[in-house]
């Protein structure tokens, strides 16, 4: 008798009903169920995804720390930079330094003119910060400070229809002692590599050799703009003890990558949180549909009611036939959810890909966004907490309370 009230609703289920719209209700409650599970996880797996991207092409390329000379300061620039990274190296939480030389250019090719932002790096000392070189196309970055030249991002030069081996001018201005910006000086120089992030940084970043940087900007050997830092735990920025720098003899500035990059990881954090009340909203809507079905199904199965009472069934007994009815339909839907959100959570990016390429046109704007396509990593964490948040709806839910209580009024009535 245990399972007898399980088999009597699944029969009720595959059975017809006498009323069609029970079944009506029945299925649409399932379909709503399936797809607030479905989305669910689709919309996880997606947040998911841009929060690896964010980490392998945002947090692996950008330092974690710059330190600068400080805006109140006449000189812009660090000089004896080797003194300042001897007393950085006393810190542990300290990964890797790099000294790098900054500056803001217009790019010519033509009468094309594009605004990019120039980095001098050393390679050896920047691979100790960053992971740059992996996105460098072609090799580009062993040979970088070997041949020099130019790395450009590849939304410039796909704007700028520049290739490898082209040649293209940079237009730099300076300011003087009196603060006042300089004559620009043009200085040819040579795109030996594409740096491909897929992101926003392809459409305003470029690299040079340090050297190289320097000579254009006329700085010395030891003059620099500043250098980067790489910490063992990149969320640790604001809780590093530079206490060694106290008594440096010029003022310094330190900007993090929080202060940069840090909105991203908030907006994807929020958009989570608000996606994820969403659809257990959607789920729970579509859960308290399938009390509308028990009400109607006790209605239209009251002739069936009256049989298993004659037979001596009672009221806790026939309850638990209409309660598994409802929980059949809302599993039935949970699980469907699931499925289909697993296939969709893992083939996202292709199928939005497929979807671009029928419009002709991209869903995400690598110059307005930090990537340029729709990421997806599915975390089988979220689909157990997608099956859970469904059960726990049906089994726990107040309305099932309150419609055990409509089923006492019913079943008294037949």
């Amino acid at each position: 008798m245990m399972n007898t009230p399980f088999f009597i609703s699944w029969r009720y289920q595959r059975g017809k009903q006498k009323n069609p719209l029970v079944a009506l209700i029945a299925k649409f409650s399932a379909i709503g169920i399936a797809l607030g599970v479905a989305v669910l996880i689709v919309g996880l797996s997606a947040m998911n995804g841009f929060e690896r991207e964010l980490n392998q092409r945002i947090l692996a390329v950008v330092p974690h720390i710059e330190i600068f000379s400080a805006p109140q300061a006449k000189d812009p620039t660090i000089h004896h930079w080797q003194n300042l990274e001897k007393r950085l190296q006393q810190n542990p939480q300290i990964k890797g330094i790099s000294p790098f030389v900054s500056f803001t250019a217009l790019v010519e090719n033509g009468s094309k003119l594009k605004v990019v932002q120039v980095k001098g790096v050393e390679k050896q000392a920047e691979d100790k910060v960053s992971s740059i070189g992996n996105f460098v196309q072609e090799q580009g970055w062993n040979k970088f400070e070997k041949e020099g030249g130019l790395v450009l991002g590849s939304g410039i030069a796909k704007e700028l229809d520049v290739k490898v081996g082209d040649w293209i001018t940079l237009l730099i201005s300076q300011q003087n002692g009196d603060e006042q910006f300089t004559q620009p000086t043009r200085e040819p120089v040579q795109v030996t590599a594409i740096l491909r992030l897929d992101g926003q940084l392809d459409y305003s970043y470029a690299l040079l050799p340090l050297a190289q940087a320097q000579t254009f900007l006329t700085y010395q050997p030891d003059q620099i703009t500043g250098v980067e830092l790489k910490l063992d735990d990149p969320f640790s920025v604001r809780n590093l003890n530079l206490s060694m720098l106290n008594d440096y003899p010029q003022m310094l500035y330190m900007q993090n990558w929080i202060s940069k990059f840090g909105y991203m990881y908030r907006d994807i954090q929020l958009i989570r949180t608000v996606m994820y009340i969403a659809m257990v909203l959607v789920i729970g809507v579509a859960c308290f549909n399938i009390v509308s079905t028990l009400i109607m199904a006790v209605k239209d199965k009251q002739g069936d009611i009256a049989i298993m009472r004659t037979l001596g069934a009672n009221n806790a007994f026939i309850k638990r036939i209409f309660i598994w009815y409802g929980l059949q339909a809302g599993m039935k839907g949970c699980l469907i959810g699931i499925v289909l959100g697993i296939i969709l959570a893992l083939n996202l990016t292709t199928f939005i890909q497929g979807i671009e390429w029928i419009i002709g046109k991209k869903l995400l704007s690598g110059d307005v966004y930090f990537v340029d396509f729709l990421p997806s990593e599915l975390h089988w964490l979220d689909v157990f907490d997608g099956f859970n948040r469904c059960t726990c709806l049906e089994f726990n839910g107040k309305p099932f309370i309150q419609q055990a209580e409509l089923l006492n009024y019913n079943l008294h009535k037949y």
